[in-house]
């Protein structure tokens, strides 16, 4: 229990750590933006007045650390800023694209958990025989296809071609969930690579695991064989596909933007690409910091995960 303490309590300064300098990082990278923000909002012939007001707007004529100061203060009390195009808070931009978000992250989650772990432990019970060659085929085939190419394919093949569904999620608004069908091609593209290698991972991991000595020796003493892979194996081989599974989930709520732009879908993607065409840089710094800070704590859990399955195997930071 105390080794737990000991690496629960490293594992959240580390993550104080990784947000600071998330925050750190994102001010430094939209600082060296190449242009003046200023000027790009002024318009096409910007009058030197409104530039000036925009650049006082913006803060730009105080120093640079006197800017961060202030911009970290207000991230401390839940203040991502506001604006500059429309005036409105950077959080009204977040909480109205975080649901398409939100809603594809979890359909896409829902099966990924079953169809990954369910093909792995298939591919590991049947390991080098047809069955597992098959799996093991597929998966890499269909991950190396990439988002863009597959989305364009389906696109083509079952909205256009056949029919059977809308090809992009244009006159939905964010009200997805009453539209189930403008949801099946974009859940389909975001599941096709994350269960291949959650699948593949499920299996290697099964696979060691079934070849040590203590499962050897659970079988010589009688131990049933589904014990010993659901019971011994399986919990081996959930260190890193908890991991896999981490960054998986990042990736969807991080905004998946090719997959939002190809089914015009208005989640965080569409929001970081309209803020960056604008030269909204609050947008695009709370986007950022947001973005930064899901990646640290959904890391941290898959950790603590790691840990409380294969505490000798170490995890990765």
């Amino acid at each position: 229990m105390s080794a737990l303490r000991s690496f629960v309590a490293r594992r959240l300064l580390l993550g104080v750590a990784q947000t600071v300098a998330v925050v750190l990082l994102v001010f430094a990278l939209t600082e060296a933006l190449p242009g003046d923000a200023a000027v790009a909002l002024a318009g096409d012939q910007p009058d030197p007045a409104r530039v000036a007001a925009i650049r006082e707007a913006m803060r730009l004529d105080r120093p640079a650390h006197e800017r961060l100061a202030g911009w970290a203060v207000g991230l401390a009390h839940g203040d991502l800023g506001t604006s500059l195009v429309s005036g409105r808070p950077v959080g009204q931009y977040i909480s109205d694209g975080f649901g398409p978000t939100l809603l594809l992250a979890a359909l896409t989650v829902v099966l990924l958990v079953p169809l990954g772990f369910g093909l792995g432990v298939l591919a590991a019970r049947h390991a080098g025989r047809p069955v597992d060659q098959l799996v093991s085929s597929v998966t890499l085939a269909v991950y190396a296809v990439p988002e863009f190419a597959l989305g364009v394919l389906l696109v083509g093949v079952l909205a256009l071609q056949l029919g059977w569904l809308p090809p992009t999620a244009v006159g939905y608004g964010t009200d997805l969930l009453a539209h189930p069908a403008a949801l099946v091609l974009p859940v389909l593209v975001l599941l096709s690579r994350p269960v291949c290698s959650l699948a593949r991972l499920v299996r290697a991991g099964m696979v060691d695991a079934l070849a040590a000595s203590y499962a050897v020796h659970a079988r010589r003493y009688g131990v049933p064989g589904a014990r010993v892979r659901y019971a011994h194996a399986l919990p081996n081989a959930l260190a890193p596909a908890a991991q896999q599974l981490a960054r998986t989930v990042d990736w969807l709520l991080c905004g998946v933007i090719v997959v939002e732009a190809l089914y015009v879908i208005p989640g965080l993607g569409t929001v970081l690409l309209d803020a960056v065409a604008e030269r909204d840089v609050p947008v695009v710094q709370g986007l950022a910091v947001v973005f930064g800070v899901l990646t640290v704590v959904l890391n941290l859990g898959a950790d603590l995960v790691a840990h409380r399955f294969a505490p000798r195997a170490g995890v990765a930071a």
